[in-house]
């Protein structure tokens, strides 16, 4: 077994080869299942791509990704929360929606999380609908509403996607080069 010492900007971190191995592994586990936490609304998937990088970056002994990187990708996964409820509730604005059917929208949104992936994908249809129906009584403006309302869904679950792969990409330029 070899014993190497890392210096970093947060002191001496020392290693062993071992270590630095299990930490690779974690570090990639953690974003695979991250990834798949993007889509499936019971995994906080952003938030376990940025912990896996963490790792990655202490595997590493903050040599190459150092803190201002990990702090970009930080942001980025921040944000990365609020890209569902204004895609879904843009969406619905841009073909005509009410102010409720978009309140709607978001509601539906959250309320989704609870139900699973059916919940989160159906959510904002059901919430937009309802939201439209309190302000007209048209059951296809409800249903215009509703049907842009899950396209704003679609396109912020796409927003989300590259924003997984542009905290991976951001880390990877930072490893390599």
């Amino acid at each position: 077994m070899q014993f190497t010492v890392h210096r970093s900007p947060f002191g001496v971190l020392c290693s062993n080869d071992t270590v630095s191995i299990l930490l690779w592994v974690l570090c990639v586990v953690m974003v695979i299942v991250g990834l798949v936490g993007v889509v499936m609304p019971a995994l906080p998937g952003h938030m376990l791509i940025l912990a896996g990088l963490i790792l990655g970056a202490w595997a590493d002994g903050f040599m190459r990704v150092g803190v201002w990187t990990l702090v970009v990708v930080g942001l980025i996964a921040l944000a990365s929360y609020g890209v569902d409820f204004i895609a879904v509730a843009l969406g619905a604005k841009h073909l005509g929606a009410s102010p409720r059917a978009m309140t709607g929208a978001a509601l539906g949104t959250l309320a989704g999380l609870f139900f699973g992936l059916p919940g989160v994908i159906v959510g904002p249809f059901v919430g937009a609908v309802i939201g439209e129906l309190t302000t007209h009584r048209d059951f296809g403006k409800a249903g215009k509403a509703g049907v842009a309302a899950w396209i704003g869904f679609a396109i912020g679950t796409a927003t989300k996607v590259a924003l997984a792969f542009l905290m991976i990409g951001i880390f990877l330029v930072a490893l390599v080069f």
